[in-house]
């Protein structure tokens, strides 16, 4: 996996999901150009520790959340030099992975 990767966010913090109004992104999600995702289109990424909104995001690639029951994995992605555990990263995007059977692959 590319250590550096750059992630456009099309829902930035504070945003709603498009199709679930009541679903409010308490972080920045985006997604990654140069990676296809299991459903087929550009790869999805969360980005942590970062507390306001972006447009875009270059960082490192921390885990990779694979969703068991579901076609696609997320990533997660975070500034160079900052490190976080499993229960962390879970704590960020529970919001939304708590819909899904999923593991987090620190990478």
């Amino acid at each position: 996996m590319k250590e550096l990767v750059t992630v456009i966010i099309d829902r930035p913090l504070g945003s709603h999901h498009p199709k679930y109004p009541d679903l409010a992104y308490p972080i920045n999600y985006g997604y990654i150009k140069e990676m296809i995702g299991g459903d087929g289109e550009y790869q999805d990424a969360y980005v942590i520790g970062i507390d306001y909104p972006v447009e875009v995001f270059t960082g490192k690639v921390i885990a990779v959340v694979h969703r068991l029951n579901d076609v696609e994995d997320k990533l997660v992605v975070c500034e160079v030099g900052k490190e976080y555990k499993k229960e962390e990263i879970l704590d960020f995007i529970y919001f939304q992975e708590k819909y899904f059977e999923i593991e987090i692959e620190i990478v």
